[in-house]
């Protein structure tokens, strides 16, 4: 640490307190890695350049596979409170909604609730965990050790990171590890050298946030295409839930074709509003009291790699694109819960190798999926509003409305959209279906335990081992060699389930999806697989040593 004061001081800066993982970025993702880190045992700092919480609200829901994830450490019913569910969801507005109440989950809805207050609510969770949330500070730079620049984390030790306080004075923080969640113009990104191709924006949109509306004239804009929405108080400061549905803003959104060339940067004012919706449904809506007035683009790129040595991306840092069916703040909050307890338990020492390396390998490709599903919805948005496409335009939006009619093709965008479906493909085509899929929630009698279902065994953020078919020596085996990574429960009675039959055991890892399972009878066989899928997933034993292979369904 002397050498860092050294440099401190001949930059004119002041050292700071040294902590294991510096996380930039205090929007949804940032907390809820800082909150996922924290329950790992890590020591986290949120470095966030705003003096305070953002009061406006971009991002409007939580999707299915986000509330699932609250609801895995206990946080759901906090949501449910202050948000409102809606059964039906789009894509790219077609008239034919997507059911979510078909999906395989107990949460078949998406929750409507503002940024602001999903913000507000992962800060509470995250001061309950004693994360440590620096506002008004800014990341100006940021310095790998020598070695700490590649894949392998062998020869690497920290990263410096120079934070400008509000006084404007700079200090040197050190830290294991950094992880960028500090959006699509992301320092730590750049600072970091990490690529992010994709392309520029073609396209604009305006939204904007009103006390007073002529409600009559809501439905006649909606029929012409334009999202009208009621919000709560951006800045309701409460705890009684049901005085943050009282009153507040009506959000609107529109793609006016006279400004969709518009660039994203260049201020929105009340009037080219009002202009843009009596022209696009030949009323103003009676729009008054403008909260917030703001444009947004269509610019789409995705980060070549999620990590590069000690430096990891995660959220909008990793992935920007056009807001089609609210994807982004959802698709963040799998990353954090995907990546915080990989890089705990690196931390902590008992990563198995190539864990780490799994978030990219994992992550990335979902960051893709949504990129790619928010373009196409993008341009069935665009070609209506181009004249010398409009009408192929309309005729192919009522196809797709008539195909999404159809059972199976409904599940399947709509598994898509919520993130259900997202799922981590194991290498070995010999690993059991389930692997890799979400595990799905459902109701069982654990011996020793209260819970009623799956998500009630994960708020510890451990890895969870059940054994549907029973073993007299597993508990113990399990307590130990993996006991404070791993908790194991004997399934005495579950839900019956087709992609069930005949499991005889799962690891379900702290993100929820399954680690591993097996079909295997014979005793001998299944004790040995089971000890090496701990061993490949949750690190080596008590008083073991990890082999330098993953097992088989984690390799990436």
């Amino acid at each position: 640490m002397n050498a860092v004061r050294d440099r401190a001081a001949e930059a004119g800066t002041r050292p700071g307190t040294d902590t294991d993982v510096i996380v930039v970025g205090a929007g949804p993702t940032g907390l809820l890695l800082g909150a996922e880190l924290a329950l790992g045992g890590v020591r986290v700092q949120i470095i966030e350049r705003r003096a305070a919480a953002q009061r406006d609200s971009r991002a409007l829901t939580l999707h299915p596979r986000s509330i699932e994830l609250m609801d895995q450490r206990g946080l759901v019913d906090r949501f449910l409170a202050r948000g409102r569910p809606v059964p039906g969801w789009h894509f790219a507005g077609l008239d034919t909604p997507l059911d979510f109440s078909a999906l395989d989950t107990r949460h078949g809805y998406t929750l409507f609730l503002a940024q602001a207050r999903t913000e507000r609510l992962l800060e509470e969770r995250a001061r309950e965990l004693d994360v440590e949330i620096r506002r008004g500070h800014e990341v100006v730079g940021l310095r790998q050790d020598a070695g700490g620049d590649g894949a392998d984390d062998e020869g690497a030790s920290g990263v410096e990171v120079d934070v400008r306080g509000p006084d404007g004075v700079v200090e040197t923080v050190r830290a294991r590890y950094v992880v960028g969640c500090d959006g699509g113009r992301s320092v730590v990104r750049r600072a970091a050298g990490i690529g992010f191709p994709g392309t520029d924006e073609t396209l604009s949109g305006a939204l904007g946030d009103f006390t007073t509306v002529d409600p009559a004239a809501l439905d006649r804009a909606r029929a012409h295409g334009v999202l009208a929405v009621p919000l709560e108080p951006a800045d309701a400061d409460t705890d009684d839930p049901a005085a943050d549905r009282e009153g507040g803003l009506t959000r609107i959104v529109l793609l006016d074709p006279q400004r969709m060339r518009t660039p994203a940067a260049e201020p929105l004012t009340l009037d080219e509003f009002r202009a843009s919706l009596l022209r696009i449904c030949g009323t103003d809506c009676g729009v008054a009291g403008a909260r917030w007035l703001s444009r947004f683009g269509n610019a789409t790129r995705l980060a070549a790699r999620y990590r590069s040595g000690r430096v990891l991306l995660a959220g909008d840092a990793a992935h920007i694109h056009f807001p089609a069916a609210g994807q982004g703040l959802n698709t963040g909050l799998q990353d954090a819960m995907n990546l915080g307890w990989k890089l705990a338990a690196e931390v902590n020492g008992w990563a198995p190798p190539g864990l780490l390396d799994s978030y990219h390998a994992e992550r990335h490709p979902a960051g893709q999926a949504v990129t790619e599903n928010t373009e196409v919805q993008t341009l069935l948005a665009e070609l209506t509003l181009l004249p010398s496409y409009r009408r192929p335009a309309a005729a192919l939006r009522k196809l797709m409305a008539g195909l999404l009619d159809i059972e199976e093709v409904n599940r399947r965008l709509a598994g898509m959209v919520s993130a259900l479906d997202t799922g981590y493909p194991p290498a070995d085509a010999g690993a059991h279906p389930l692997a890799g899929r979400r595990m799905p929630d459902i109701a069982l009698t654990a011996a020793g335990s209260a819970a009623a279902r799956v998500h009630e065994l994960l708020p510890h953020g451990r890895f969870v081992l059940l054994d549907l078919a029973g073993d007299d020596e597993m508990r113990r085996a399990v307590d130990t060699g993996w006991g404070p990574r791993v908790a194991a429960f004997t399934v005495t009675g579950h839900d019956s389930r087709t992609d069930l039959d005949g499991v005889r055991e799962i690891l379900v890892r702290p993100d929820g999806h399954v680690a591993w399972a097996t079909c295997t009878t014979d005793m001998p066989i299944r004790r040995a697989e089971r000890a090496r899928a701990l061993a490949g997933w949750a690190g080596p034993p008590a008083g073991g040593r990890a082999g330098r292979g993953a097992p088989a369904g984690r390799r990436h």
